[in-house]
């Protein structure tokens, strides 16, 4: 039984717990908890999405102007959900994440049109969603991106590429960052909706990692997308994508959270149930050590995740710092207690198929996708300096 008493902590509402119960329940009966082959991984995503669909909880992923839960992203919501899926399927977590990633422009700066065309059918399971934003010159630094959108009549033209793109290859629709002009860096970039039949972009490459999900590389050759595809205006892309992650930077720690509380579970079983030296393996101070510190780094993550999500609910405009706090501490903490799981499991810990050794593959794309740990480093360590430099500014001279 997965420890639910950080349900009681004042970051959340009676609905957060009652949301908690329902989709753990859910997820015992529904989610299939095996991974697919690579040649499975499309169709098994088209399936979690329907059934995610079906039960209801992509209504949490779009706003109530998409037919959801909720006038704005419960951002508390999304990471319950993202902690309870993992525990349970990775690939799970993966898929209700994309169709609230995929969509999340939309939701945030999306005409009534455009929310009206594409929130509901992402809600409904009908259109699988994706994000692009990566490149192959342009990962973490986003003011950096390449990919140009020229102005042509009532159309833009955009050329380039995209990379480690979630969902590649599946999806029905991306929203695309691209350089419009306007200014250097960030201030120059604009995001479309882009369909993914529409003639210009193709999926130039499938990319398989350790863990098996959809990835693909995308190519831009004279794609013509009408104006009306446009999100926001001219020059707000950079703007868009990080209101996106500000929101869903958080629900990354959320999900590394819960593939800790699975390794933990796997890890408690294991060493009650294994004797050693004539004793249960629990009873070994260094088992206990190792538990112990599982136990604290599980409970900080929580702490930082949750902070972060109740800070976005409560109103402030912007939780950069705390998003990229969650984010940076849950996954790197996911992978000691995944990597000491492994551990306590010996032998049976790095056998194919077993769950800590599934998680041991999950783990490790956390720490580098929607900002590798290095780069929320920077991110923290620019705002508290911003911080520091505002308040010497404020304070009276000597």
């Amino acid at each position: 039984m997965p420890d639910r008493s950080f349900l009681t902590w004042p970051f959340f509402d009676d609905h957060h717990r009652t949301l908690a119960a329902d989709l753990d329940t859910w997820a015992a009966l529904e989610i299939d908890p095996s991974e697919p082959s690579e040649d499975g991984v499309d169709d098994a995503c088209r399936r979690l999405v329907a059934d995610l669909a079906a039960g209801g909880w992509l209504d949490y992923a779009v706003s109530k102007a998409g037919g959801g839960r909720f006038d704005q992203l419960d951002v508390r919501s999304l990471c319950i959900i993202r902690e309870t899926l993992s525990r349970h399927s990775g690939l799970a977590d993966f898929s209700f994440a994309m169709q609230g990633l995929g969509s999340g422009p939309i939701t945030l700066a999306g005409s009534d049109a455009q929310r009206d065309a594409y929130l509901p059918a992402v809600r409904e399971g009908k259109k699988i969603a994706a994000f692009a934003l990566s490149e192959p010159e342009a990962g973490s630094d986003v003011a950096a991106l390449a990919t140009t959108a020229r102005r042509d009549g009532d159309t833009f033209v955009l050329d380039g590429s995209k990379t480690w793109i979630s969902n590649g290859g599946i999806a029905d629709y991306y929203v695309v960052f691209a350089r419009t002009g306007g200014g250097e860096g960030a201030r120059g970039l604009s995001a479309f909706i882009v369909d993914a039949d529409t003639p210009g972009l193709s999926v130039a490459e499938r990319i398989p990692v350790i863990a098996p999900h959809p990835l693909a590389r995308l190519e831009f050759s004279d794609c013509v997308v009408p104006v009306a595809n446009m999100l926001g205006k001219p020059g707000e892309g950079f703007k868009i994508a990080m209101a996106t992650l500000d929101i869903f930077r958080s629900t990354v720690g959320a999900a590394g959270l819960g593939f800790a509380r699975r390794a933990m579970d796997e890890s408690l079983a294991r060493a009650t149930s294994r004797s050693l030296f004539g004793a249960p393996m629990g009873d070994l101070q260094l088992v206990q050590g190792m538990i112990a510190d599982m136990a604290v780094e599980i409970d900080a993550a929580a702490l930082l995740v949750y902070r972060a999500a109740w800070a976005k609910d409560a109103g402030a405009p912007r939780v950069t710092r705390e998003a990229a706090a969650a984010k940076l501490y849950a996954t790197e903490a996911a992978q000691s207690v995944i990597d000491r799981a492994v551990q306590i499991h010996g032998g049976h810990g790095v056998v194919s198929g077993n769950p800590v050794e599934r998680l041991y593959r999950e783990i490790r794309a956390l720490r580098i996708y929607e900002g590798a740990s290095e780069v929320q480093k920077v991110i923290i360590a620019r705002q508290v300096l911003a911080d520091a430099a505002a308040n010497l500014q404020d304070s009276p001279g000597d």
